[in-house]
């Protein structure tokens, strides 16, 4: 049950954007890296995820500003909603940071309802848009589309105003009954930003708290004898999700088995060899990367300065064989500037 949490309180930045990828901690993903999308050789910055053929992603960002965050929704298995579709959910992020250039975040959204896009999909919430500045003290507003609460009249826009705070976890985000990870994640953020702003703390200091944040665990204990699939609804209680399961991956039931899919062919090209966390021959030893050992695997920081300048953050929690890694020993960090932020 991952999270995403969004601000635009930060006098220094346009946005920040916060990110909790919570997943059985044996699925195959690798480490972020730049890429090029095979639809128009656009520059993409995201881990993928090697589960299925597509190699999605549920966060990542271009050269020229396309970003997009997804989170799934936690439904029961009902034909009407798949809980996994024929189609990755991860493609639907890549198809839009692989979107033609002039292309821009309306138009998007129309086409995937209009071209069925969100049809064949387990359930999912998206939030993407192009950033830009957009000559009034902001941003270009970001859509938070979704295949579960109606279709293109009922697409909410956000961030497009200074000062807010979005949050968004695995249920609609039209959803009156605000989760509490989320409500928790928003008040976070946004006693961080007042501090931040108030005693002028720079990057480094800002980055660690917002990671503290993302490290909150509020998780209730699981009762004696309870199920797996039973303790899932507590996850919306925390940010942060530890291990949890069973390291015996016959204890859960079995998921999709694993795609045949190479990180470096398919028509995306990378700019050297990416290191995978847990690649096929580990995946197979574990016989079931889908089950075991389930927590925040992944999490992601990114600020977007009033130059368009990008800092992206990801730290890793999990090692290949799937063993914690210290706080900060897993980090990587990517800076580049957004090509057409002022919107020339």
């Amino acid at each position: 049950m991952c999270i995403a949490l969004i601000t635009t309180a930060h006098p220094s930045y346009a946005l920040i954007i916060l990110d909790n990828r919570d997943e059985f901690i044996l699925r195959p993903t690798s480490l972020p890296h730049w890429w090029t999308s095979a639809n128009n050789n656009q520059q993409v910055l995201s881990s993928r995820d090697l589960l299925r053929p597509e190699q999605g992603t549920w966060l990542g960002i271009t050269k020229s500003g396309n970003f997009a965050v997804l989170t799934n929704f936690r439904e029961t298995d009902d034909p009407s909603h798949p809980i996994q579709g024929l189609k990755s959910r991860g493609g639907m992020v890549t198809a839009w940071l692989g979107a033609e250039e002039d292309v821009d975040t309306a138009t998007f959204v129309r086409r995937l309802f209009e071209d069925g896009g969100v049809k064949g999909v387990g359930g999912f919430s998206l939030v993407a848009g192009k950033l830009r500045k957009d000559g009034a003290g902001g941003i270009e507003p970001l859509a938070v589309i979704s295949n579960r609460s109606g279709g293109v009249e009922d697409v909410p826009w956000i961030a497009g105003e200074r000062d807010q705070v979005h949050g968004l976890s695995n249920t609609s985000f039209h959803d009156p009954k605000v989760w509490p990870k989320v409500r928790m994640g928003k008040d976070m953020v946004s006693a961080i930003t007042e501090q931040a702003t108030k005693e002028r703390w720079d990057e480094e200091k800002l980055v660690n708290a917002l990671f503290q944040a993302l490290d909150t665990d509020t998780l209730p204990p699981a009762k004696k004898d309870e199920a797996f699939e039973e303790y899932l609804s507590q996850l919306r209680e925390s940010v942060f999700i530890p291990p949890i399961g069973s390291e015996n991956p016959e204890e859960i039931p079995k998921a999709d088995e694993i795609a045949a899919a190479k990180p470096i062919e398919n028509g995306h090209a990378t700019n050297g060899d990416v290191k995978i966390i847990n690649a096929a021959k580990e995946a197979e030893k574990a016989k079931n990367f889908m089950s075991g050992v389930y927590g925040t695997q992944r999490q992601t920081i990114i600020l977007v300065d009033w130059d368009g300048k990008v800092t992206y953050r990801e730290r890793a929690l999990y090692d290949e064989h799937g063993k914690p890694i210290e706080r900060g020993h897993g980090d990587q960090r990517f800076e580049f500037k957004i090509e057409g932020w002022d919107g020339k």
